[in-house]
C-alpha cells in the first residue's frame, strides 16, 4: 500500500475485471476522448508516442481508432502489435492507462462507421481516401486513478482534510484485468 493511503480513512483502492473494466474504460475514455497512443517500436521523431482520438469504444472493451497506412505509427504496429494508451478526462481526475494488442485492419464498412467529416483534414479524399486505414486495440491490463464523487465533492474534502489536518480525499484507484 503506498505511504499516503496509510493516512486514508476510507477504502480507495478497488480492482476491476470483467464487464466492471470495460465500464469503466468505456466511460473515461468516452470523456477523455483522446489520448497518447505508444508504440513498442519507435522508428520515427516522436518516440512511438503520439496523440489519437478514439472513435469507438466498443461493448467489448475494444477502442477503435482511424489511421493513415503509409504512418510511421502503422509501420511500428506491423512489427510490433504492443501498445500502451494514456488517458487523461480532466485536470484532477480520471486518469487511465491501458495495455494491449493492436491489429491494422483495412475494413471499408468499419471506416464507414467510424468517419466522422472533420476527418477531411487528414483524409483529404474523405471517407473514401484510400490511405485509410482501422486500429483495433484489444487492452489485456490497466490501471485507473479518479475519484468516486465528482471532482465538486473531491475538492470539497480535500479542502476540509487541509482544515483539519486529516487526509480526506475520495479517491479510486485499482488495476483493470480483461
Amino acid at each position: 500500500m503506498d505511504s499516503i493511503n496509510r493516512n486514508q480513512p476510507e477504502t480507495n483502492r478497488r480492482d476491476l475485471s470483467g464487464s466492471e473494466a470495460i465500464k469503466r474504460v468505456k466511460d473515461m475514455t468516452h470523456d477523455a476522448d483522446t489520448c497518447f497512443f505508444c508504440t513498442a517500436g519507435s522508428t520515427g521523431s516522436t518516440n512511438g508516442v503520439r496523440p489519437m482520438s478514439v472513435r469507438k469504444a466498443d461493448d467489448a472493451g475494444n477502442l477503435w481508432f482511424l489511421s493513415a497506412n503509409d504512418s510511421h505509427k502503422n509501420h511500428e504496429l506491423a512489427a510490433n502489435p504492443a501498445v500502451k494508451l494514456y488517458f487523461q478526462r480532466d485536470a484532477h481526475a480520471g486518469f487511465l492507462e491501458l495495455e494491449g494488442r493492436a491489429e491494422i485492419l483495412e475494413d471499408r464498412a468499419r471506416i464507414h462507421d467510424l468517419w466522422n467529416p472533420l476527418l477531411k483534414t487528414w483524409f483529404t479524399e474523405g471517407e473514401d481516401d484510400p490511405r485509410i486505414s482501422v486500429i483495433k486495440f484489444t487492452p489485456q491490463a490497466g490501471y485507473y486513478w479518479d475519484n468516486k464523487h465528482g471532482n465538486l465533492i473531491a475538492g470539497a474534502k480535500v479542502a476540509v482534510g487541509a482544515l483539519v489536518g486529516k487526509t480526506l480525499d475520495d479517491s479510486i484507484e485499482g488495476r483493470l484485468m480483461f
